[in-house]
């Protein structure tokens, strides 16, 4: 309907020239329209975004969703379709699904996701499947699928972590220590060349004392 100095009553039982509808046929909604300082009365099919109908013995009538950021609703209190950018939830819209659920896009609804369990401690410092022999290795923590996702497009987060530690134990008992070999080359190279040395010096001398 629209109003101007002779209302257009389409659907009214009674109708008002000021106000418009008083009262609707029987399948129709009754909904106040507001217009800046007036409102009118209007029967409608269906009721527009953000009221759902509400049916009674005296009249139907167009009330108003009271879930924030919702577009439609089932009910009062239960909301059938959210505002753009909004998820879907239990009869409520969300910025972003709680926890335990992931959103489903198409839709814009939020589902059961994968549910996981708590981390475990974290594990034994390693590499090379040895705990020992390194200066730094990784441990890993992990944690187990509780509940599978409902949809197997929604991604579980990570169950899997793992992070640089330091070894506990440098050189392994029993095993042969790198470091000192070197040392000992090292010390062995010296003395062959002190001797090497000693020797050219006593060579020096004895060829000196010759000449004179």
């Amino acid at each position: 309907a629209s109003y101007g100095p002779n209302p257009i009553c389409k659907g009214c039982l009674s109708c008002s020239k000021d106000n418009g509808c008083i009262r609707c046929q029987h399948k129709l909604f009754f909904f106040l329209r507001r217009e800046g300082m007036r409102q009118y009365g209007e029967c409608l099919h269906s009721c527009p975004s953000g009221y759902y109908g509400l049916r009674t013995p005296d009249m139907n009538r167009c009330s108003r969703c009271r879930i924030e950021n919702c577009d439609s609703c089932f009910s009062r209190d239960f909301c059938t379709k959210c505002k753009t950018g909004f998820y879907s939830h239990r009869g409520r819209c969300f910025r972003g699904c709680p926890p335990g659920f992931a959103a489903l896009e198409e839709l814009m609804e939020c589902v059961e996701g994968c549910e996981v369990g708590q981390w475990s401690e974290w594990g034994t410092c390693s590499r090379n499947n040895k705990t020992c022999g390194f200066k730094w290795g990784l441990e890993t923590r992990t944690r187990q699928i509780v509940k599978k996702p409902a949809k197997d497009t929604i991604p579980c987060p990570t169950i899997a972590e793992s992070r640089r530690c330091k070894m506990a134990m440098r050189h392994c008992p029993g095993g042969k220590r790198r470091r000192p070999a070197k040392t000992k080359d090292k010390k062995k190279k010296k003395k062959n060349l002190m001797e090497r040395a000693q020797k050219q010096h006593s060579i020096f001398l004895a060829t000196d004392k010759t000449s004179q």
